[in-house]
C-alpha cells in the first residue's frame, strides 16, 4: 500500500528489543468528496509509523514534511485510561521518499531511502501465511 501526506511530529528513534532499532513518526492523509447536499467534506487519517533498521533518516523526517510512504497497514484497537474504546491505524514503511516542503526541510529534489529485505519478525509478520495459490 502506498500512502502520500505530511508527518505530523517529529519522528523519534526507540531502542527496541536490546539491540533492534525503530523510527516512529505519524502522517496525515486528505482526502475529500462531495455529500448528497453537494457540499466538499475533507477527510484527514492519521497513520502511526514504523520505519526499522534505518535511524539514518530520522532527522529528516520533521513536522510538516511531505512524504511518500509504501508499506503495510495493521489496524489496532485498544482501551484507553478514560475506559473508552479506541482504534488507529499502523504503518509498517518500507519505502520512504521525501518530498520537503517542511520548515525545516532543505530537500528540492525526492530523496528515497528503503528497507532491505530481512528475515526478521517485523518485516515478515505472516506475508506467506494463508497464501491461496
Amino acid at each position: 500500500m502506498n500512502i502520500i501526506g505530511r508527518l505530523t511530529r517529529d519522528a523519534e528513534v526507540r531502542t527496541v528489543l536490546q539491540d533492534k532499532q525503530v523510527v516512529n513518526f505519524s502522517v496525515a492523509t486528505n482526502d475529500s468528496y462531495k455529500n448528497k447536499q453537494g457540499e466538499r467534506i475533507m477527510q484527514t487519517t492519521y497513520f502511526d509509523c514504523a520505519y526499522w533498521l534505518s535511524t539514518n533518516i530520522a532527522n529528516k523526517l520533521t513536522k510538516g514534511t511531505l512524504v511518500e510512504l509504501s508499506g503495510r497497514v495493521y489496524a489496532r484497537a485498544w482501551m484507553g485510561k478514560d475506559g473508552n474504546s479506541h482504534a488507529g491505524l499502523n504503518f509498517h514503511t518500507s519505502q520512504i521518499k521525501l518530498h520537503g516542503g517542511s520548515k525545516k526541510s532543505d530537500t528540492s529534489q525526492p530523496t528515497e531511502y528503503t528497507t532491505p529485505p530481512q528475515d526478521s519478525e517485523f518485516n515478515n509478520m505472516g506475508a506467506e501465511d494463508d497464501l491461496p495459490f
